[in-house]
């Protein structure tokens, strides 16, 4: 390797797909040749040797090899989005953005460090940094479609409405008729409330393409919004249906039969979503919020395991928020154990937004166990935000 650095980008299993997916993740294409020092050879080898042990499955192994590769050579950017992939298909997405923002650092204009990334930070609840971390590589690489959808997304999710709108319009100049981006602009015209137009949309893009799972995802959340659950739960096992690996369909199938209180057949929903995709954080929150529903004095096995879930989620990233709060309301509330329950309720407070809709049940927690008095219940509608939102996703 001299002259212009190569790069050796061997691709992995990185379940990376936006809002829960699980696909594999494409060698990340790169917008210009980046000029950087010749690759200490040594490293490239251990990134190489990393990257097969990923490959066979051996993630740990995976994760030493390319930390030594990164040692040998900080600049091995190659080396940090593999190693970014492989803690976010372990759980570990403070890792994963850590390194993966240093990968970007080291080599701007790279498409799939800059989607990687913004997927961290979506599953992170991020959304706002999601988007602004896109923004420049939008604005530097116009024709990219992929990332400009995802754009959107994160435009979307972080409340910047009529600027996803406007991105979402201009994947459509650039691939007209696209379902993604139809179905992204249904979805952005369903948040400003206006459901006619999301409706008309979201049949452009079932119509232009019947098996998009995205098309049928974005028809279920619009029938969410006009109450109807049932034809909500259809379009999401559409999606399903069309795409197997589409877990984000599963977590809304989960969130949809929380709402209904049938924990065991959301329970189910969301073990098929973790054979899937095991280390998927939301995945594991819901189905902690599932054997919580479905647990009680004569069956605390289902609490017990909720614990554990919630604790591997926490031993991966712990300032997750949403394993936080659930754990919290579980020891609290289920487990009687308000004493455990308020510092992560403390850790919530310190690690949600401040628009966190959870904020104020966390405090009124925190405020009784301060009083040393009984914690209050959850509201009725607390266990479907717990498992998270139904969501859109970009991917097809």
């Amino acid at each position: 390797m001299s002259g212009a650095r190569h790069a050796l980008i061997v691709c992995l299993v990185a379940p990376l797909a936006a809002c829960g997916g699980a696909e594999r993740t494409a060698a990340p294409k790169t917008a210009a040749t980046v000029q950087l020092p010749p690759a200490n050879p040594v490293a490239a080898s251990k990134m190489v040797q990393g990257v097969q042990a990923a490959k066979d499955g051996q993630r740990d192994r995976a994760a030493d090899l390319l930390r030594e590769a990164l040692q040998l050579d900080p600049n091995l950017w190659e080396a940090r989005y593999d190693l970014g992939a492989v803690l976010a298909s372990t759980g570990d997405l403070a890792g994963a953005e850590e390194q993966l923002a240093l990968a970007a650092k080291t080599s701007p204009g790279v498409q799939g460090i800059a989607v990687a990334l913004a997927e961290v930070r979506r599953r992170r609840g991020e959304q706002r940094l999601a988007a602004e971390g896109l923004a420049d590589f939008v604005h530097d690489q116009p024709n990219d479609v992929d990332a400009r959808l995802l754009y959107v997304a994160t435009l979307r999710d972080s409340g910047q409405i009529d600027k996803a709108i406007e991105q979402a319009r201009e994947v459509l100049v650039r691939k007209p008729s696209d379902a993604s981006a139809l179905a992204e602009l249904s979805l952005s015209h369903l948040a400003k409330g206006e459901k006619e137009a999301a409706a008309l949309l979201a049949k452009q893009a079932i119509d232009v393409s019947p098996n998009s799972a995205v098309a049928h995802r974005a028809t279920g959340l619009i029938d969410l919004a006009n109450g109807d659950d049932a034809e909500a739960f259809a379009e999401f096992r559409k999606a399903a249906q069309a795409d197997p690996h589409d877990t984000t369909s599963r977590l809304n199938m989960g969130v949809v039969l929380l709402r209904a209180g049938a924990y065991a057949k959301a329970e189910e929903q969301y073990r098929e979503l973790l054979h899937v995709a095991p280390e998927d954080t939301q995945g594991l929150v819901g189905l902690a919020a599932a054997l919580r529903g479905g647990g009680d004095a004569e069956h605390p096995k289902k609490l017990e395991e909720a614990r554990q879930v919630l604790e591997k989620v926490l031993a991966a990233d712990p300032h997750e928020t949403n394993a936080e709060f659930n754990l919290g309301v579980l020891l609290a509330d289920f487990l009687k154990r308000p004493a455990d329950a308020a510092p992560l309720f403390k850790r919530f407070l310190s690690d949600a937004a401040g628009d966190d809709p959870l904020r104020p049940e966390a405090e009124r927690f925190v405020s009784a166990a301060v009083a040393n008095a009984p914690p209050p219940a959850p509201a009725p509608t607390a266990s479907p935000t717990h498992a998270g939102a139904p969501t859109g996703s970009t991917k097809k």
